[in-house]
Protein backbone atom coordinates (compact mmCIF):
# COMPACT_ATOMS: atom_id res chain seq x y z
CA UNK A 1 0.00 0.00 0.00
CA UNK A 2 3.21 2.36 1.11
CA UNK A 3 4.27 1.50 -2.54
CA UNK A 4 0.95 2.46 -4.39
CA UNK A 5 0.65 5.87 -2.43
CA UNK A 6 4.46 6.27 -2.89
CA UNK A 7 4.07 6.16 -6.56
CA UNK A 8 0.89 8.07 -6.99
CA UNK A 9 2.11 11.00 -5.15
CA UNK A 10 5.16 10.86 -7.17
CA UNK A 11 2.73 11.18 -10.83
CA UNK A 12 1.01 14.22 -8.82
CA UNK A 13 4.04 16.02 -7.59
CA UNK A 14 5.37 15.90 -11.05
CA UNK A 15 2.48 17.01 -12.62
CA UNK A 16 1.96 19.84 -10.44
CA UNK A 17 5.01 21.02 -10.28
CA UNK A 18 5.18 21.06 -14.50
CA UNK A 19 1.37 22.96 -14.22
CA UNK A 20 3.13 25.38 -12.29
CA UNK A 21 5.98 25.64 -13.86
CA UNK A 22 4.35 26.51 -17.11
CA UNK A 23 2.12 28.30 -15.70
CA UNK A 24 4.14 31.07 -13.92
CA UNK A 25 6.24 31.71 -16.76
CA UNK A 26 5.08 35.32 -16.75
CA UNK A 27 6.29 35.79 -13.44
CA UNK A 28 10.13 35.40 -15.34
CA UNK A 29 8.73 39.20 -16.64
CA UNK A 30 7.30 40.92 -13.38
CA UNK A 31 8.97 41.83 -10.29
CA UNK A 32 10.75 39.11 -7.86
CA UNK A 33 7.53 39.09 -5.08
CA UNK A 34 4.81 37.40 -7.77
CA UNK A 35 7.46 34.42 -7.57
CA UNK A 36 7.82 34.52 -3.71
CA UNK A 37 4.25 33.84 -4.04
CA UNK A 38 4.11 31.69 -6.71
CA UNK A 39 6.69 29.49 -4.67
CA UNK A 40 4.88 29.58 -1.47
CA UNK A 41 1.84 28.51 -3.38
CA UNK A 42 3.63 25.26 -5.08
CA UNK A 43 4.95 24.66 -1.55
CA UNK A 44 1.63 24.50 0.00
CA UNK A 45 0.18 22.50 -2.91
CA UNK A 46 2.98 20.26 -2.07
CA UNK A 47 2.20 19.66 1.41
CA UNK A 48 -1.66 18.47 0.58
CA UNK A 49 -0.17 15.94 -1.84
CA UNK A 50 1.70 14.16 0.84
CA UNK A 51 -1.26 14.52 2.94
CA UNK A 52 -3.76 13.24 0.81
CA UNK A 53 -1.70 10.63 -1.36
CA UNK A 54 0.74 9.36 1.68
CA UNK A 55 -0.55 10.19 4.66
CA UNK A 56 2.32 12.59 5.75
CA UNK A 57 1.44 15.15 7.70
CA UNK A 58 3.92 18.50 7.96
CA UNK A 59 4.35 20.25 11.39
CA UNK A 60 6.65 23.18 11.79
CA UNK A 61 7.69 24.03 15.52
CA UNK A 62 9.56 26.59 16.74
CA UNK A 63 7.61 29.18 15.53
CA UNK A 64 8.60 31.77 17.39
CA UNK A 65 12.15 31.60 16.00
CA UNK A 66 11.30 31.99 11.98
CA UNK A 67 12.60 35.13 11.34
CA UNK A 68 10.51 37.69 8.55
CA UNK A 69 13.06 39.68 8.15
CA UNK A 70 17.13 39.82 7.18
CA UNK A 71 18.40 36.90 8.78
CA UNK A 72 20.83 33.78 8.09
CA UNK A 73 19.31 30.30 8.33
CA UNK A 74 21.19 27.14 8.77
CA UNK A 75 19.36 23.42 8.25
CA UNK A 76 19.91 20.35 8.51
CA UNK A 77 19.16 18.58 4.87
CA UNK A 78 17.90 15.03 4.32
CA UNK A 79 15.91 15.38 1.15
CA UNK A 80 14.95 17.87 -1.63
CA UNK A 81 11.97 18.64 0.58
CA UNK A 82 13.57 20.30 3.02
CA UNK A 83 14.20 23.39 0.51
CA UNK A 84 10.71 23.92 -1.09
CA UNK A 85 8.78 23.38 2.34
CA UNK A 86 10.42 26.81 3.61
CA UNK A 87 8.82 28.63 1.05
CA UNK A 88 5.61 27.94 2.35
CA UNK A 89 6.19 29.59 6.16
CA UNK A 90 9.45 32.15 5.17
CA UNK A 91 8.16 35.64 3.52
CA UNK A 92 11.36 35.93 1.15
CA UNK A 93 13.34 33.11 0.97
CA UNK A 94 16.98 33.05 -0.35
CA UNK A 95 18.82 29.69 -0.44
CA UNK A 96 22.49 28.60 -1.45
CA UNK A 97 22.29 25.71 -4.03
CA UNK A 98 24.99 24.44 -6.17
CA UNK A 99 25.76 25.54 -10.12
CA UNK A 100 24.56 22.68 -11.72
CA UNK A 101 21.23 23.18 -10.87
CA UNK A 102 21.04 25.64 -12.92
CA UNK A 103 21.42 23.98 -15.94
CA UNK A 104 17.30 22.30 -15.52
CA UNK A 105 15.21 23.82 -17.42
CA UNK A 106 12.65 26.02 -15.70
CA UNK A 107 14.08 25.69 -12.58
CA UNK A 108 17.16 27.28 -13.13
CA UNK A 109 15.41 30.10 -14.95
CA UNK A 110 12.88 30.20 -11.53
CA UNK A 111 16.27 29.96 -9.44
CA UNK A 112 18.10 32.78 -11.20
CA UNK A 113 14.74 35.17 -11.49
CA UNK A 114 14.50 34.85 -7.60
CA UNK A 115 18.09 35.88 -7.09
CA UNK A 116 19.65 32.59 -5.30
CA UNK A 117 23.25 32.39 -4.14
CA UNK A 118 24.95 30.01 -6.61
CA UNK A 119 28.11 28.06 -5.46
CA UNK A 120 30.62 26.55 -7.17
CA UNK A 121 31.47 23.70 -4.85
CA UNK A 122 35.06 23.01 -6.44
CA UNK A 123 35.85 26.95 -6.35
CA UNK A 124 37.58 26.43 -3.17
CA UNK A 125 38.81 29.76 -1.58
CA UNK A 126 37.56 31.88 -4.39
CA UNK A 127 33.81 29.92 -4.11
CA UNK A 128 33.77 30.88 -0.65
CA UNK A 129 34.72 34.76 -1.16
CA UNK A 130 31.67 35.10 -3.80
CA UNK A 131 29.45 32.70 -1.47
CA UNK A 132 30.10 35.94 1.00
CA UNK A 133 29.68 38.46 -1.20
CA UNK A 134 26.55 37.28 -2.89
CA UNK A 135 24.96 36.77 0.60
CA UNK A 136 25.55 40.91 1.30
CA UNK A 137 24.65 41.82 -1.94
CA UNK A 138 21.00 39.91 -1.26
CA UNK A 139 20.41 41.35 2.26
CA UNK A 140 21.26 44.24 0.90
CA UNK A 141 18.60 44.43 -1.41
CA UNK A 142 15.94 43.11 0.41
CA UNK A 143 15.32 41.48 3.65
CA UNK A 144 15.34 38.28 2.82
CA UNK A 145 16.10 35.00 4.68
CA UNK A 146 19.25 33.08 3.25
CA UNK A 147 19.12 29.58 3.56
CA UNK A 148 22.08 27.54 3.97
CA UNK A 149 22.51 23.72 4.27
CA UNK A 150 26.39 23.57 6.04
CA UNK A 151 26.20 19.82 5.29
CA UNK A 152 26.27 20.79 1.21
CA UNK A 153 24.74 17.67 0.18
CA UNK A 154 21.77 15.70 1.24
CA UNK A 155 22.13 13.09 4.16
CA UNK A 156 20.82 10.00 6.13
CA UNK A 157 19.13 10.62 8.87
CA UNK A 158 20.74 9.85 12.18
CA UNK A 159 24.24 10.50 10.52
CA UNK A 160 26.02 14.17 10.71
CA UNK A 161 27.42 15.16 7.45
CA UNK A 162 31.08 16.95 6.98
CA UNK A 163 29.74 20.39 8.20
CA UNK A 164 31.37 23.11 5.64
CA UNK A 165 33.45 26.69 6.27
CA UNK A 166 30.77 28.67 3.56
CA UNK A 167 28.20 29.33 6.55
CA UNK A 168 31.41 30.68 9.07
CA UNK A 169 31.94 32.59 6.30
CA UNK A 170 28.55 33.91 6.05
CA UNK A 171 28.30 34.32 9.86
CA UNK A 172 31.40 36.13 10.37
CA UNK A 173 30.35 39.20 7.64
CA UNK A 174 27.21 39.07 7.49
CA UNK A 175 27.35 39.47 11.26
CA UNK A 176 23.94 38.08 11.86
CA UNK A 177 22.27 35.74 14.71
CA UNK A 178 22.26 32.27 13.05
CA UNK A 179 18.57 30.48 13.27
CA UNK A 180 19.33 26.72 13.50
CA UNK A 181 16.52 24.64 11.52
CA UNK A 182 16.52 20.83 12.32
CA UNK A 183 13.90 18.71 10.97
CA UNK A 184 13.85 14.65 10.50
CA UNK A 185 12.35 14.80 6.92
CA UNK A 186 14.57 11.52 5.75
CA UNK A 187 12.56 9.29 7.89
CA UNK A 188 9.32 9.95 5.48
CA UNK A 189 10.99 11.45 2.42
CA UNK A 190 14.37 9.59 1.67
CA UNK A 191 17.53 11.42 -0.06
CA UNK A 192 16.95 8.70 -2.97
CA UNK A 193 14.39 6.55 -4.14
CA UNK A 194 10.17 7.03 -4.53
CA UNK A 195 9.29 5.55 -1.03
CA UNK A 196 7.52 7.81 1.05
CA UNK A 197 6.76 6.74 4.45
CA UNK A 198 3.55 7.71 6.74
CA UNK A 199 4.02 9.85 9.75
CA UNK A 200 5.27 13.75 10.20
CA UNK A 201 8.02 15.54 9.05
CA UNK A 202 8.58 18.17 11.33
CA UNK A 203 10.95 21.32 10.84
CA UNK A 204 12.11 22.90 14.36
CA UNK A 205 13.46 26.10 14.66
CA UNK A 206 15.52 26.39 17.81
CA UNK A 207 16.58 29.71 19.32
CA UNK A 208 19.54 31.02 17.74
CA UNK A 209 22.75 31.36 17.87
CA UNK A 210 23.55 35.36 18.47
CA UNK A 211 26.86 37.03 16.45
CA UNK A 212 30.43 37.37 17.41
CA UNK A 213 31.46 34.11 18.30
CA UNK A 214 34.57 32.74 17.39
CA UNK A 215 35.01 30.59 14.41
CA UNK A 216 35.42 27.33 16.32
CA UNK A 217 32.71 27.90 18.63
CA UNK A 218 30.04 28.76 16.24
CA UNK A 219 30.70 25.62 13.95
CA UNK A 220 30.28 23.37 16.97
CA UNK A 221 27.74 24.56 18.79
CA UNK A 222 25.74 25.00 15.08
CA UNK A 223 26.49 21.33 14.79
CA UNK A 224 25.77 20.04 17.85
CA UNK A 225 22.19 21.96 18.26
CA UNK A 226 21.06 20.81 14.63
CA UNK A 227 22.60 17.28 15.02
CA UNK A 228 20.70 16.64 18.81
CA UNK A 229 17.50 18.12 17.97
CA UNK A 230 17.24 16.74 14.44
CA UNK A 231 18.10 12.98 15.79
CA UNK A 232 15.37 13.78 18.99
CA UNK A 233 12.79 14.10 16.25
CA UNK A 234 13.40 10.73 14.40
CA UNK A 235 10.96 7.83 14.86
CA UNK A 236 11.89 5.50 17.60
Amino acid sequence: MILVRSILFMAAFYLWSAALSILCLPTLLTPRGALTSAFAFWARGVIVLLRVCCDIRVEVRGREHIPTGRALIAAKHLCMFDVFAQFAWLPDSCFVMRKELMRIPFFGWYARKARMIVVDREGGARALKDLVRAGQDRLAEAPRQLVIFPEGTRGEPGVAGTYQPGVAGLYRDLGLPVHLLATNSGAHWPAHGFVRRPGTIVFEYLEPLPAGLKRAEFMREMQEGIEAASNALLPL
